[in-house]
């Protein structure tokens, strides 16, 4: 795949000026903003000042202790939102006014993953141990702007998920899926590389993984049905593939992957715990009751 045919390559700042100059794009993008800020920021600020009124989970996990802290990777935490407008770029500068209407909805699916993801915050907070850790920038600004109290589940494993999954979605609407095969790899692969992220630099565990991997199944069983949360599970550790941006764009070295120490072993159990708690949220689930109840039973396992 060429330089210039990855995701990675787009501008996110072309999304912001499309978007506000294009009438049946704007009012989504304001709705979801609206969302993020209402059901992420907002909240768990007030869940934070206001600390006693919700039960808190601290849901570390034995298992976290076998995955070194990775600094490096905070490029590719924080890069998560950029992950998903380059995907509308990517879309929006090639296929013009076709790929309107498939951007406008998955803009306000975004804003609804935030919502549904709040179902969960609005009745039990979440945290882990995470290392205060301010050597870089970014870091600092973690701190700063996260109170760290949504962890279950993790939003931003959800939304690399919904836009690897969209990518492929909104390619086969176009006519297009044969043809961007390797772009939808590329997505798939950006994904995993941001669920790495989270758990190298401390600021999810283990636990995290499967609570999101369960989620996404729940808001959109057709396109992250069991066996692609499963197969997603079997790439977790897997180092990117030859030629992927997902790592050299946002300054990780694609070599860096295999060079944390994490043996083989450690990786099958990880591995294992996420696949078999994810199984048991579903085998949990009672479709007449609503879906984040399993969660919630996990949660309060935890306090």
């Amino acid at each position: 795949m060429g330089k210039s045919d990855s995701v990675y390559s787009e501008s996110t700042a072309y999304l912001f000026a499309k978007t506000f100059f294009t009438p049946s794009l704007r009012p989504a993008v304001l709705k979801c903003v609206r969302s993020i800020f209402s059901n992420f920021f907002g909240r768990q600020y007030l869940s934070a000042f206001f600390s006693g009124r919700l039960p808190v989970s601290k849901v570390d996990h034995q298992l976290d202790k076998k995955i070194p802290f990775t600094p490096s990777w905070v490029a590719i935490y924080i890069d998560f939102i950029q992950f998903w407008i380059r995907m509308l770029t990517f879309f929006l500068k090639r296929y013009g006014r076709k790929a309107y209407v498939p951007a406008r909805d998955f803009i306000l699916s975004v804003g609804k993953l935030y919502e549904y993801a709040g179902e969960v915050y609005s009745k039990n907070l979440s945290t882990t141990r995470r290392p205060f850790y301010i050597a870089r920038p970014r870091f600092f600004l973690i701190h700063l702007a996260d109170p760290h109290l949504y962890c279950v589940p993790s939003l931003h494993v959800m939304i690399a998920i919904h836009t690897y999954t969209m990518f492929s979605v909104i390619a086969k609407q176009l006519g297009e899926k044969d043809k961007l095969q390797e772009q939808i790899d590329e997505m798939k692969h950006g994904a995993l590389a941001i669920s790495h992220a989270i758990l190298y630099i401390k600021q999810h565990s283990v636990n995290c993984i499967p609570t999101a991997l369960y989620a996404m199944t729940c808001f959109d069983p057709v396109n992250f049905p069991k066996e692609e949360a499963e197969e997603f599970i079997k790439l977790l550790f897997s180092p990117a593939p030859e030629g992927d941006e997902s790592l050299r764009k946002i300054k990780v070295h694609p070599a860096a992957s295999p060079l944390i120490k994490i043996s083989d072993a450690d990786k099958a159990d990880i591995r294992g715990h996420i696949v078999s708690l994810y199984r048991k949220f579903l085998s949990e689930r009672d479709e007449s009751r609503p879906w984040y109840e399993p969660l919630l039973k996990f949660l309060r396992s935890y306090r």
